[in-house]
């Protein structure tokens, strides 16, 4: 028989595979925003040599590069935190992180609870 407290433990207990699985899905968001950050790099030193003004283009590149800065920096942030055993710890309460949490958004700081704390104080 299941109890609601196994099923709380399943729900914020991360497995070895978890972590595993969690860490590889980390590392493939680096890569990728990595390459994208290049990837706008170059489109903006070519849109400098042919000097087009197309500002309104250019202000979504200058967006989208520092969105990928901002989630390349979580990822790493995240990547230390498993490193150094402090992955799937909430920032502020120091409560778990839910396991369902980490599978959607691995690189999340905050528990569910706090995470809604914080975006209400917005």
């Amino acid at each position: 028989m299941v109890t609601h407290q196994t099923i709380g433990e399943r729900d914020t207990a991360l497995t070895p595979e978890d972590l595993a699985a969690l860490r590889e899905n980390l590392h493939e968001q680096r890569l990728f925003r990595q390459e994208q950050l290049r990837q706008f790099a170059s489109a903006s030193r070519a849109d400098d040599r042919r000097l087009q003004a197309d500002a309104a283009r250019i202000e979504v590149g200058v967006k989208l590069a520092a969105s990928a800065r901002m989630v390349l920096a979580d990822v790493e942030a995240a990547l230390a935190r498993m490193d150094s055993g402090e992955y799937g710890t909430c920032h502020l309460c120091r409560r778990p992180v839910e396991r369902h949490r980490l599978l959607i958004v691995p690189q999340a700081r905050y528990c569910g609870r706090c995470q809604q704390v914080r975006e209400a104080g917005r």
